[in-house]
């Protein structure tokens, strides 16, 4: 995880001074442009220093070795669905919730109904049906 942290690390040496150099340009005359910049190098931070510490918790991988074989890393790589339809549902859901922040609370309430039905049937899928355990 060498790699990853240092490519997130270095967020931060490039949003830091970019927002004080678009401070400077613009004569700190728009905030929201510096205080965007400085919150992306917040996040950058943030992601480095998570990926710091678990890189300390857990064995070298495979990936941080440059002369690994490719084989070296075969294994089980996560649980994933087979297929799916509630990930497709979920963002009719949510597209609802922010097109009612838009139009009207109605709108908002229904979407977030509609998203939270699905957001529990995403969660639960393998709990009943074919996928079942």
């Amino acid at each position: 995880m060498k790699v990853e942290t240092l490519l997130f690390s270095s967020g931060v040496l490039f949003f830091g001074p970019i927002a004080i150099i678009y401070g400077i340009v613009t004569q700190w005359n728009e905030p929201v442009g510096v205080a965007a910049l400085m919150l992306t190098a917040g996040l950058a931070l943030l992601i480095g220093l998570y990926l710091a510490l678990t890189a300390r918790r857990i064995d070298a991988r495979p990936e941080d070795d440059p002369y690994a074989e490719i084989s070296q890393g075969y294994g089980e790589q996560g649980v994933f669905a087979p297929y799916s339809w509630w990930p497709l549902a979920l963002a009719f859901g949510s597209a609802l919730v922010f097109a009612g922040m838009a139009a009207g609370w109605w709108l908002f309430y229904i979407g977030l109904g509609v998203s939270t039905v699905t957001l529990v049937g995403w969660v639960f899928e393998y709990y009943r049906g074919e996928h079942a355990h």
